[in-house]
């Protein structure tokens, strides 16, 4: 893994058509999670928020994953089971749209479940 000092720089390292697939995951949660500050942790783009995580995308030779899924009610399970997961991600192919959708859901759930481990806190 290169080392990257933002996430531009992250995106920038890929193929053109992987660039924009991942430019629209970025939009999707910059549009859902505004206030969330953008890093680069364990090397792939992360958000923050009230100094802990938010959420995480990775681009990979077949694939891009959002980590981490999120534990949900049973239609947004059903919704996350129709994706390929992995150990704690959910990935996505290249050649089919992104699912900005079922993406800004995992955004939203992931905000509400940040605001809860603040008030743990």
């Amino acid at each position: 893994m290169r080392k990257v000092k933002d996430i531009d720089e992250y995106i920038s390292g890929f193929p053109l058509d992987i660039q924009k697939v991942l430019s629209q995951v970025r939009k999707v949660i910059r549009k859902e999670a505004p206030e969330a500050e953008e890093a680069i942790s364990y090397a792939i783009p992360a958000y923050m928020l009230n100094k802990t995580y938010l959420i995480y995308f990775a681009g990979y030779k077949n694939h891009y994953s959002i980590y981490p899924v999120p534990k949900g009610s049973e239609t947004f399970q059903k919704e996350i089971s129709a994706h390929k997961t992995g150990k704690g991600t959910l990935q996505f192919a290249y050649d089919k749209p992104v699912p900005a959708v079922l993406i800004s859901k995992i955004v939203k759930h992931s905000l509400k479940e940040n605001r809860e481990r603040v008030k743990l806190k």
